[in-house]
């Protein structure tokens, strides 16, 4: 009892180890260079907004909203879908789309392998398409980019998949911390939506990473927030109400979002042309939706601003809404190269601000800042990165409460109504599924002693092989029930065990009238204890390609005590299916008043 009792203080609530020092001094470094590297994509994308649309050389920040090009804007777009097809088709195919969906499937799929050639293309592929007008944000071209360089940095070092898998997501935190100045929000995103884990050993040195971009950005982008706002007042009740309705119709809205993505998807994918072309035929959705309003040509940031500053309302908020959905689900939907995380807070914001002039509450830019959370958490299925991700825009701590009820309605709305989000969705369509609930593992809950076959037939040493298998073949059914039965000595202590297999090779053998279990079998035994955890005792198997372990107490290792098969890991398993599929038998009004 006291070795056991010695075994359980063992036990810690992770599983981290000291190597999460050394992943946190890498993660620093990464972070940095996330950095820079966020900062070059938004100047190259300046640069080219600024040759593409005014025909200067500059690299300061401007909207080609405001461009003067008339009808000849409409091929811009164009030659921008032209140049990154030909770049995905004699380049890497992988540059083609948002980043996100190509990160996650790095990471679940290549073993968080990712090659230069992505490092590099990726942020030139998304500033040319950006640059020449695409209706994409920044953040997912710098979350591949950023993924990317970690993994590339990780490369170097003798690392686990699970490690380069952490370096990976800290590049990509740190580039959207560095781009949007929202290092928690950056944060937020790696647990919800990269990580596929809450534990120290990733979240430290992510964390981290973003920590460092978010400082980094300072001195280099300028301080957050980047979307400042007079603070709204606190919402009351009614305003809170009013805020889960506007999180119900952002729902529905993202699930329109996202089948109209697709949507254009299968059609180019119909089309009799390589999809080299698509990105120009895409292109040239944008350039006529540039040319009727220009608004949906960008990044949007202008737009995302005058949205919250309640500038953008009514008819003028409802065409913003419909011209950017189509334009942006079109060029998406054409394989093109960009992010969607900017669209679509302009989208919510449209949406928000349509919605006000039937809201007797509040303002146009506290229903748009609302709903450009909710269509964020219920499009990508990140209700918290959402939350937060819009506070750090703002600095609005006052609307945190309407934030909550609006991204978890909006969230509640497109888990019940679509099966996957718009990120997953494109994984799906290359033939992976992830399921993102991350729930505690019943085999690190669940104890050895607990599933354990207490009733273990064994055989004496001395036994021989013939009388085995006889006892076999006449259907002793508590031996032919398991592929392994522990031998025992003339005391009753392990000595060892005999599989199917021994057994079979035995048969074959010259000397088999002499032989006897113990000779057939092994005598170099893997076991397992009462009180070590089912995850413990299944890496035991894994490790020595084996499918039964002997259960032995500690302070005697030839005490046998149980037998751990397969069919004790499947009850194990199939514990956690009783929770949450067996619906148990209700308590009447009179039970419960005679319970005590």
């Amino acid at each position: 009892m006291q070795a056991t009792e010695k075994n359980q203080d063992r036990l810690a609530d992770f599983t981290t180890d000291k190597r999460v020092l050394l992943l946190s001094v890498m993660a620093l470094g990464i972070g940095v260079i996330s950095t820079i590297v966020a900062w070059v994509l938004l100047q190259l994308i300046a640069l080219i907004t600024n040759i593409a649309f005014y025909q200067r050389i500059s690299t300061q920040f401007v909207s080609p909203a405001y461009n003067t090009l008339g009808i000849l804007v409409v091929f811009v777009p164009v030659i921008g879908g032209l140049i990154i097809g030909l770049m995905a088709r004699y380049g890497s195919e992988k540059i083609r789309g948002h980043g996100i969906p190509e990160a996650l499937e790095a990471i679940l799929i290549d073993r968080s392998k990712m090659s230069p050639k992505v490092a590099v293309l990726k942020p030139v592929s998304s500033a040319i398409s950006i640059g020449t007008g695409g209706p994409f944000g920044a953040e997912g071209p710098i979350i591949m980019t950023g993924g990317a360089l970690g993994s590339l940095f990780a490369q170097f070092f003798r690392l686990t998949a699970a490690e380069r898998k952490t370096l990976l997501v800290a590049g990509a935190a740190a580039g959207m911390a560095a781009v949007f100045a929202a290092p928690v929000a950056a944060v937020l995103l790696a647990v919800e939506l990269m990580l596929f884990e809450w534990k120290p050993r990733s979240f430290i040195p992510v964390a981290l990473a973003a920590a460092v971009a978010g400082a980094l950005r300072v001195p280099i982008l300028g301080a957050g927030p980047i979307f400042p706002v007079p603070p709204h007042a606190p919402l009351d009740i009614t305003g809170l109400l009013i805020a889960a309705l506007v999180g119900i119709l952002a729902g529905l809205a993202s699930g329109i979002l996202t089948s109209l993505v697709y949507l254009f998807e299968d059609l180019f994918n119909k089309l009799p042309i390589h999809w080299m072309w698509w990105p120009a035929i895409g292109g040239i959705a944008v350039g006529i939706g540039g040319f009727i309003d220009p608004r949906v040509l960008g990044v949007g940031y202008d737009v995302i601003e005058q949205l919250l500053r309640g500038e953008i309302i009514g008819a003028a908020a409802l065409g913003l809404l419909i011209g950017k959905a189509l334009v942006w689900s079109i060029a998406l939907g054409s394989g093109t190269s960009g992010g969607v995380l900017a669209p679509l807070l302009i989208m919510g914001g449209a949406l928000g601000a349509f919605l006000a002039n039937w809201i007797p509450y509040g303002n146009a830019g506290l229903w748009a800042l609302i709903a450009m959370a909710a269509i964020m958490g219920g499009t990508m299925r990140s209700p918290l990165t959402a939350i937060v991700f819009t506070l750090e825009l703002t600095h609005d701590l006052n609307v945190l409460p309407g934030l909550l009820l609006a991204c978890v309605a909006a969230d509640a709305v497109t888990v019940l109504l679509l099966r996957r989000s718009i990120l997953t969705e494109k994984v799906a369509r290359h033939g992976h599924h992830i399921l993102r609930e991350y729930v505690v593992d019943p085999f690190e809950l669940l104890r050895v002693g607990e599933v354990m076959d207490q009733q273990v037939p064994t055989i004496p040493a001395t036994l021989p092989v013939t009388e085995l298998a006889a006892r076999i073949s006449k259907g002793d059914s508590q031996l032919a029930a398991r592929q392994g039965t522990p031998i025992v000595d003339a005391e009753g202590k392990l000595v060892g065990i005999i599989t199917r297999s021994d057994l079979m090779h035995a048969m074959e053998r010259e000397n088999l009238a002499s032989l006897t279990v113990l000779d057939a079998g092994s005598r170099n035994l893997i076991v397992a204890y009462p009180d070590e955890t089912m995850r413990q005792a299944l890496a035991k198997m894994h490790e020595n390609g084996i499918g039964r372990l002997p259960v032995v107490t500690r302070d005697d290792p030839r005490h046998l005590v149980g037998y751990l098969g397969r069919s004790g890991v499947m009850s194990a398993r199939m514990k956690m299916l009783e929770d949450e599929g067996v619906r148990e038998k209700s308590w009447g009004l009179g039970q419960v008043l005679r319970h005590p």
